[in-house]
């Protein structure tokens, strides 16, 4: 099946990979359903792509009701699922000693937490229709883990876990699970360090040498466009010139 016509949900879909994912799969004709934090940013992209078939809602990953209401929104639209984007996520870095931890529970409660909530209210429709593809953005540091970001990386490695065991247990219903595995990216990620000096020096990084937004977006159009037989479990994109 290509990406005209399908539905696709991405989660986080204001601004970075979720918004460059959402103007590339409009222009490919699919219908979307947009969910963020920030409605007044889906509002701007859903006005900027006048001829798209794009809804959206506000909604905050990490409350499983808002999740759901998201899910409840495409199957109303559209009368089915075929694609669900977790891609909300945020990045504090800090070392273990400094023990921040809201900021921990924070990236719990939205990086794995939320790819839990987009999980279980999806889930059952895909089940129902016998198809589907759950994607999920992870990291390269859900592949390997560096100082001051042990926590980051350790709900990276569950995201990855996570995923490969949704794969496992529903391939027989003919349900994809896919895990995007970016490197640096230009993005508002570095927004949600709170060290100042750490945040500035990561935005320095993925403006001198990093991916762009569309770079990422690229990937999930080809992940969803492969036939019902394929299924990439894991795609690392990294910069050319990152070490890690």
């Amino acid at each position: 099946m290509a990406i005209e016509g399908k539905v696709i949900i991405i989660m986080g879909a204001s601004s970075g990979i979720g918004e460059a994912t959402a103007r590339i799969l409009a222009e490919k004709g699919a219908k979307l359903v947009l969910a963020a934090r920030r409605e007044d940013r889906l509002k701007e992209i859903k006005e900027s792509l006048p001829e798209a078939h794009i809804v959206y809602r506000k909604a905050d990953v990490a409350n499983h009701e808002e999740v759901q209401q998201v899910i409840d929104l495409a199957i109303a639209e559209y009368g089915q699922l075929d694609v669900l984007f977790n891609n909300a996520g945020i990045m504090p870095t800090a070392p273990l000693a400094e023990t921040r931890r809201d900021e921990w529970k924070n990236m719990l409660d939205i990086n794995v937490m939320g790819v839990l909530n987009g999980i279980a209210a999806a889930l059952p429709k895909m089940v129902e229709q016998k198809s589907g593809h759950i994607i999920s953005t992870d990291s390269v540091a859900g592949h390997v883990v560096y100082p001051h970001s042990a926590v980051y990386c350790g709900t990276k490695f569950a995201v990855r876990a996570i995923m490969e065991g949704l794969r496992q247990e529903q391939r027989e219903n003919n349900i994809k699970s896919t895990i995007i595995s970016p490197g640096a990216v230009l993005t508002e990620l570095y927004t949600t360090i709170n060290d100042k000096e750490a945040s500035v020096a990561l935005h320095q990084a993925q403006s001198e040498w990093g991916l762009a937004a569309e770079d990422i977006a690229q990937a999930v159009a080809y992940v969803i466009d492969t036939p019902d037989r394929v299924s990439v479990s894991d795609m690392i994109i990294r910069p050319t010139a990152q070490e890690v």
